[in-house]
């Protein structure tokens, strides 16, 4: 539905920091995206050398920057910005590797006027990798 490119006109994430490679699915509140992890990322190298594993904080921020897309494809927030605010309930539950492919899922459950909750799961497979409750605000 949505490669990197078009991702790129939505949110302002640029590699090395772009953690999403397409949209798969996008309604008004839900996006389902994925992640491939080529092995090539410089975090790797360092975590941890011979033993390579995804830091937890960056299954994170691609839940984030999934929930930036489908907030920022509404009409009314189109061209804006979504900061990362806060999470809550975050649980990690599967070691994730180079050759992974993450799917990520995020609900938006509530939006009060600039300031929004969503509920995100990274899936390896069809296994739960990682769960959290993010918190975002829409800037200008």
């Amino acid at each position: 539905m949505m490669n990197r490119e078009a991702i790129q006109q939505i949110i302002p994430h640029r590699p090395p920091f772009l953690f999403l490679d397409e949209v798969h699915q996008l309604t008004e509140s839900t996006i389902t995206a994925s992640w491939h992890l080529t092995g090539r990322e410089s975090f790797f190298a360092g975590h941890f050398p011979g033993q390579p594993v995804l830091p937890g904080v960056l299954m994170v921020e691609s839940l984030a920057q999934a929930g930036a897309v489908c907030i920022l494809s509404l009409p009314e927030f189109k061209g804006r910005i979504a900061y990362f605010g806060g999470m809550r309930d975050v649980r990690f539950r599967q070691k994730v590797k180079p050759g992974d492919t993450l799917i990520l899922q995020v609900e938006i459950i509530q939006l009060r006027g600039r300031i929004g909750f969503g509920k995100g799961r990274v899936l390896l497979g069809d296994k739960l990798a990682a769960s959290a409750t993010l918190t975002f605000a829409i800037g200008d």
